[in-house]
Order: structure tokens, then C-alpha cells, then sequence
């Protein structure tokens, strides 16, 4: 068995061609994490880029590392983590993609509903083709080199069905969206007990007790210390009570950015209280 390592690429977000802040300027996806895990030879990808541009980073940086792309796993099935693999894995041999059944049925809802609704529209032109290659891992599970990566299923977080990918070896957790680490995290389905199902999964993750957390929307240039588990959950309870005391879309907006003034992108700060605030 080899000692694994990780590195991050944290891609920009992009800005979409509809919808914008109070302020005018348009909205923007958030920043986006992958990880590439790594031995002595080979290596996984944690979530995959979703334009093209983003697919040519993530190419180049696969192919520097000079290491063997074995794998590339998905958290879950939001279409930023996930839409560009089809197109990245055209340059490299038989790459197998894997997620879980929940994940998978997911992301053939973001390939057709979700894409005709949000995605093509926000973002014309700019992501790929894509079909749901991704399939159940195998028997054995999931690794590197003989070290064990493994799946820790998290429920509802950001949305339906997500992940984590736990290397013990390390003490690492790539979190997906479970965890966000500078950025405003996305609340528009966290009604109707997804606050709470979103907790848990923060008290699930904080329970392995990781030296690293990778968390899936990160500001660039964030550490990956454990603290954003705390930060997480923080923002997610200080949200549950400023939503039930404000009355407009922009009380919420302000108070956020107010409480919350050096994350970045605000983007689902202002759609989300759109959303949420009646």
C-alpha cells in the first residue's frame, strides 16, 4: 500500500445569462471543488467540471499530475459537479465513472429536466453534451493502490441524495455539498425538513473526525481545515432563524451579506430568499 495524497483545483464561478443581483450584476454559479486523490501511480477525480473551458483546466491538470486516472467518482447530482465528465473522460482510456443509485437517478433528472430548465438556459453554449455514463460502484468498493476510499451516504444536504468519499488513510473527506467552506451556500431546497436532514449529515461528517475537509463549493484559496464543518452548520442554523423573522426577499438578502460579509458569491443568497421568503 502506497501513501495517498490529494490536491484541489477550485474552479471560478461562471456568470449566467439570466437573473441578477439587486445590485445588477448577473448571477454567477458557485465556485467549484474537484480533488484528485493520488498514489505512487494512479489516481480518482471527485467531481467532475461542467463547461468547457472548466474541462480544459481539469484536462491539463489530470494529465500534469502525471499520474494514471483510474476512476472519477460524483458526490452527488447537481449538474456543476458532473455535466463536462462524458467530454473530460474522451481523453483518457476507459475511465470508469461511479456515484450511487441515488446520485445516478439524479443526474439523469439534471441531464434532461434540470438542463432544459436552468442549465442550457444559464449558461448557452458553454457545457458539452452529456449522458449519465456514471454507474454503482463496484463489489470491492472503491481505492487506490489497495487504500480504501469510502462512500458515506449523507442524504438530503444542498439537495437530494448526496455524498461523501472518506479516506481513512488520511483522514480525509471530500465532502460534496455537504460542506462549504467561503462561500454562501444554496438553500433553495432546504425546505420542508431539509434544514434538519442537512444538519444531521453535518453531525455525520464532523463524527469521522477528518484532519482534511474538501468541501465542494469553496472560496479560492481556502484551507481545508475541519473548521468549515462548524461554519456550515452556523450558517445553516443562523439562515433557519433569520427566515422566520423576516418579512421580504430583501430583508433576508441584507441581513445574510450583513451576517456573512467575506463569503463569496451571493448569487443563491438572493435567488433563495426569491424562493424562500412568502
Amino acid at each position: 500500500m502506497s501513501q495517498l495524497q490529494y490536491e484541489t483545483l477550485v474552479l471560478d464561478g461562471t456568470p449566467r445569462a439570466a437573473g441578477a443581483l439587486p445590485t445588477g450584476e448577473p448571477f454567477a454559479t458557485s465556485p467549484l471543488t474537484l480533488t484528485l486523490i493520488y498514489g505512487e501511480r494512479d489516481a480518482v477525480l471527485v467531481d467532475a467540471p461542467y463547461t468547457y473551458g472548466q474541462i480544459e483546466r481539469v484536462r491539463n491538470w489530470i494529465v500534469d499530475s502525471g499520474k494514471n486516472l483510474t476512476a472519477v467518482y460524483i458526490t452527488h447530482g447537481h449538474g456543476d459537479h458532473w455535466l463536462g465528465v462524458e467530454e473530460l473522460l474522451s481523453s483518457f482510456s476507459a475511465v470508469p465513472v461511479y456515484a450511487t443509485a441515488g446520485t445516478i437517478g439524479k443526474m439523469h433528472s439534471e441531464a434532461t429536466e434540470g438542463r432544459a430548465k436552468m442549465w442550457d438556459p444559464a449558461l448557452p453554449g458553454m457545457i458539452p453534451p452529456a449522458s449519465v455514463t456514471a454507474v454503482p460502484l463496484p463489489a470491492d468498493g472503491l481505492q487506490i493502490e489497495g487504500e480504501p476510499l469510502e462512500v458515506i451516504d449523507l442524504g438530503h444536504t444542498d439537495t437530494d441524495a448526496t455524498t461523501a468519499l472518506w479516506v481513512p488513510s488520511i483522514r480525509l473527506v471530500v465532502a460534496g455539498d455537504a460542506i462549504y467552506n467561503g462561500a454562501h451556500q444554496m438553500l433553495l431546497e432546504a425546505p420542508n425538513g431539509g434544514f434538519e436532514e442537512w444538519l444531521k449529515a453535518i453531525d455525520t461528517v464532523e463524527a469521522l473526525q477528518p484532519l482534511h475537509v474538501v468541501a465542494g463549493h469553496k472560496a479560492p484559496g481556502a484551507d481545508d481545515d475541519p473548521r468549515c464543518i462548524d461554519e456550515t452548520r452556523r450558517y445553516l442554523l443562523d439562515a433557519r432563524e433569520t427566515l422566520a423573522r423576516v418579512q421580504t426577499p430583501m430583508e433576508f438578502y441584507q441581513a445574510t451579506l450583513r451576517r456573512y460579509p467575506h463569503r463569496v458569491n451571493a448569487s443563491p443568497v438572493w435567488y433563495g430568499a426569491l424562493a424562500l421568503v412568502q
